[in-house]
């Protein structure tokens, strides 16, 4: 039977609203979970020392070397892959628009952005072997490269598609060339897309653990390298979860909730330069 106008609006408004409640409230158990058993742990300690002997029998000591070693990673990795990323999105959209080559390239980023993190890693490892490199910040860096070049090449690609094709014919009537018109006219549009395609690889990053499970190794040292093994938060949340005592399995969920709390800033100052970007466009 079929429904009457009304009443699958009213349906379909109900089904959004409990999809929405159901992923709210998906979000809400994780984060008071996490800031449940994490905050009665967390202090100013655990955040500006460096595990000392004992810190994973329950010990004093910090995670300083998990923090500072995640930045390390996952910025490394997002301005390498910001590097990258930001010629192919200009080629695909400016040099081979519509073509089979383009379309061939981003079949192939989709493939990549599906690809499981533990198979980054694996690779990264082969990598190093290969070279004669052992785990180390550089080898870590690569590896989350090449998980977030994917997902920044896909976000740009996006945004740059979103330019009026008037603007760009606009540019190169003016007398501006290829790369005067990608760098004056392409990026300047869409510096907020192109700044959330980088968060979102950052975000991605930094949350990542098995990639840098082979290829960055672990250590109770800060960063002092780019040859020797670092530290991260996911890594950390992971071997004090696999201790058998509280107070040390109380620690990761208190290096979870500083891990959420990195994102949630990056969040808030997404928004912000993204606001900000935004009055610059030409509407």
């Amino acid at each position: 039977m079929k429904l009457k106008p009304r009443a699958e609006e009213d349906f379909f408004r109900l089904l959004c609203v409990m999809s929405t409640a159901f992923v709210l409230g998906i979000l809400g158990l994780i984060i008071a979970t996490v800031v449940w058993r994490g905050l009665p742990a967390l202090n100013f300690a655990m955040l500006t020392q460096i595990p000392k002997g004992g810190y994973y029998l329950g010990q004093e000591g910090g995670i300083l070397n998990a923090i500072v070693g995640s930045l390390c990673l996952a910025g490394g990795a997002t301005l390498l892959g910001f590097v990258l990323s930001l010629p192919i999105a200009i080629y695909l959209q400016l040099y081979k628009p519509k073509t089979r080559l383009a379309e061939l390239v981003r079949l192939v980023l989709d493939i990549l952005w599906g690809v499981p993190s533990i198979v980054y890693g694996a690779f990264g490892f082969i990598i190093l072997l290969w070279l004669g490199v052992r785990a180390s910040l550089l080898g870590g860096i690569i590896a989350l490269a090449l998980l977030e070049l994917p997902i920044m090449v896909r976000g740009m690609d996006e945004a740059i598609g979103m330019v009026p094709p008037t603007l760009k014919e606009t540019s190169f009537a003016l007398g501006a060339t290829k790369y005067e018109t990608a760098f004056k006219v392409l990026v300047r549009q869409t510096s907020p897309g192109i700044l959330t395609a980088v968060l979102l690889a950052f975000g991605r990053g930094i949350g990542d653990a098995a990639s840098v499970l082979f290829t960055a190794g672990y250590t109770d040292r800060l960063p002092s390298s780019l040859f020797r093994p670092v530290a991260s938060l996911p890594l950390a949340v992971f071997f004090q979860l696999n201790t058998p005592y509280p107070a040390v399995q109380d620690r990761a969920y208190a290096s979870a909730l500083v891990l959420t709390f990195i994102i949630l800033i990056l969040s808030i100052i997404s928004r912000r330069l993204t606001g900000r970007f935004t009055s610059q466009i030409i509407r």
